[in-house]
């Protein structure tokens, strides 16, 4: 692999079967748009990822998959999400009803309310969502080195 200063991490999900199925979907070209909750960027006191931003797209092993530019960003209410962002996240959605009621299904999970440390955390019509676009720069090795997947979550989780 060759030299490059160090990348963020792109984390989608947390690790387990649905990362692995996200990451493939970006892999493939399925993939080229996510959503977060805008809460999270706030708990972590994180910026919104500027567009050209590059971060390594990270899988449940911890291996670098590739390397994502952002290339758009918005922040608007979960009422708002379009049709064109529910089918850009390359989960088999076909309507924005399908894409809200399986990301509520995520982010209602004991998971993510622990990671929010929120265990009545839910989501409403008002809700602010972060849409993120991007685009695979550089697709990378499968011996690129691990990093701790499995460390506390330091960057928001997209799904």
């Amino acid at each position: 692999m060759p030299n490059r200063e160090a990348l963020k991490p792109f984390l989608l999900a947390f690790p387990g079967p649905l990362r692995d199925q996200l990451v493939a979907a970006v892999l493939d070209g399925r993939k080229v748009s996510t959503s977060g909750l805008l809460l999270e960027y706030e708990i972590e006191k994180e910026e919104l990822p500027p567009i050209g931003e590059r971060s390594a797209l990270i899988d449940s092993d911890g291996r670098e998959t590739a390397v994502l530019e952002v290339t758009e960003v918005r922040v608007l209410r979960l009422a708002d999400v379009d049709l064109q962002h529910a089918l850009d996240e390359g989960e088999g959605y076909a309507s924005v009803a399908e894409w809200r009621a399986g990301h509520e299904r995520f982010w209602h999970s004991d998971e993510m309310r622990e990671a929010l440390g929120d265990p009545e955390f839910t989501v409403n019509d008002e809700t602010m969502i972060v849409a993120e676009r991007f685009r695979v720069v550089e697709r990378l090795g499968p011996d690129a080195e691990p990093v701790n997947a499995k460390a506390p979550v330091a960057e928001p989780v997209r799904d």
